[in-house]
Formats: C-alpha cells, structure tokens, sequence
C-alpha cells in the first residue's frame, strides 16, 4: 500500500497562504465560490511528496488498494480527501467496499454506504446492516441508498415485511417503488389503517407510492372528527399529491396539536445576547 497523504492538510495550507496573498480581495461570499474551483484545480496540481497529481495518485492505485488505503485513513484518524472518496465511486462499488460495511466499524461502514451508493451490487449488505445491531443513523443512511433503486429492493423489502423485521424501514423503501405492483399497494394501504399511532407516516408513503386508488381511503380518514390536526394535514398533503381535493372547512380552534403551533408561530424572538 502507498503511503497516506493527508492532500486536505496540503490543500489547507496552499489556501491560508494564498488567502494572505489576496487578503481584502474577495467578499466572503465570494470566497464561498473560489474556494471550491481553487479545491478542484488542486487536484490536478503535480505534489512532490506524492509525486502525482492528487487525482493521479488514487488513479494509479486497484480496486483493492483503494479501498485499504480508505480503510487505513480512518483507523489511523488520517482526513479523507474528495479526490480518494470520488475514484472510489467511479470504480462501481469495488467488492472491497462490501467487506468495510461487514466490518463493525461505524465510520467506515457509513463511508462505504455513501460510496456505494445504489449498486445494487451492494443491496444484499444493505439489507443485512438493517437487520443487525447498528446505530439508527447508519440505518437511515442505508435505506435512503435502497430507496435510490426501490424497485431492484421490492423482493427483499416485501419478504422481510412480512416476516415483521424492521417493518418501518421496509414500507418506506417500498414507498419509491416506481413499477406499479398490487402486493406493494396493498401492504402500504394495510399500514395506514391498522396503525393509528402512525397514521401521518404512514400517509405520507401513499404519497410517495403515487397510486390514486388509495384517494377513497384517505378522504374518509381525513373527514373524521376525531382526526387531529397533524393528521390532517399529512392526510390533506397525501390526497393534494394523488391530485384529489379535501375541500370541507374544518374547525380545529380547541386542538391541542393545533393550539401549540399557533402559539410557537406567534412567540416572540428570543432575544440576541449581550456581546462584551
């Protein structure tokens, strides 16, 4: 494996020094526009200690050794640089990065995730992180990537679905289905009735799965009176998104939910602190 360079670091030091060249030059706003171009042309600058450009340094690496190389930079706390994370995603999600999400190690499976991105080549790993005893953040981060392709993970989700595991995850992945399929249709459906508690949730994925025939369901929840306000405006969101219209003028003036919005909307400012 090459040794690691912290190309951040190098990066770091070329900008102070050409902020001080060029102090009073730039409005900040500005320098939150030359930055990044003066970050991009940095990759294709020649490093002696490297000798490559930092592009061409990873460029020149395997799959395999790009993916230890990421490996060795977090266990060894050195900072990942862009050019290293962009040949990684270039390459296709290299098998490699398969094994980093079986690793245990948060922070190197999360990378992976994110480099991964919706390979579906990945989406067996991915399943398997949500069934197994990660931080919810890193949860979230896997299904947003099935999400990406929910129909490749259709097969999967409904499967586990139905065995109960991790039930949430899996209707919100099937919620971006694009292929109409009435399995998926009527699992949604069957989660927005028969789990009250979850009810904006739950029609916020009716939403996402675009499929009219839930609009009768939806208008006889949201015309109920023991509907709340939070719920009601999910459920008005769901049927406005079908492209249906809940047009009955609702009172909701003695709702608690209601009651707390229109208070925090009308609360004052709070007030800037005293500098010294």
């Amino acid at each position: 494996m090459k040794k690691l360079i912290d190309f951040d670091g190098l990066f770091d030091k070329k900008l102070s020094e050409y902020m001080e060249e060029n102090f009073g030059k730039y409005t900040e706003k500005q320098w939150e526009s030359i930055i990044p171009k003066l970050y991009k042309n940095f990759g294709d600058t020649f490093i002696k200690s490297a000798g490559n450009t930092p592009k061409g340094y990873y460029a020149e690496m395997s799959d395999e050794e790009l993916v230890e190389t990421l490996a060795a930079h977090v266990r060894e706390g050195v900072p990942v640089s862009d050019f290293l994370c962009n040949e990684l995603q270039e390459r296709n999600c290299p098998d490699g990065l398969l094994e980093l999400m079986k690793s245990g190690e948060e922070e190197l499976v999360t990378l992976a995730v994110n480099l991964a991105g919706d390979s579906v080549k990945a989406f067996g790993v991915y399943f398997d992180l949500l069934t197994g005893d990660l931080d919810a953040e890193v949860k979230d981060t896997v299904v947003e990537r099935l999400k990406g392709d929910a129909d490749s993970a259709k097969e999967r989700a409904i499967e586990l679905y139905q065995k109960h595991v991790e039930r949430e995850y899996m209707l919100e992945i099937l919620s971006r289905c694009k292929q109409r399929d009435d399995r998926v249709f009527e699992i949604l459906m069957t989660a927005f009735r028969t789990s009250p508690d979850e009810l904006p949730m739950h029609a916020s994925y009716l939403a996402s799965y675009g499929d009219e025939r839930a609009l009768p369901v939806l208008l006889d929840f949201i015309d109920r009176d023991e509907t709340n306000y939070l719920e009601y405006q999910e459920l008005k969101y769901a049927i406005e998104a079908l492209g249906g219209e809940y047009t009955r003028v609702r009172d909701f003036s003695a709702d608690p939910y209601y009651i707390e919005i229109m208070e925090q909307s009308h609360a004052p400012a709070a007030p800037e602190e005293k500098r010294d």
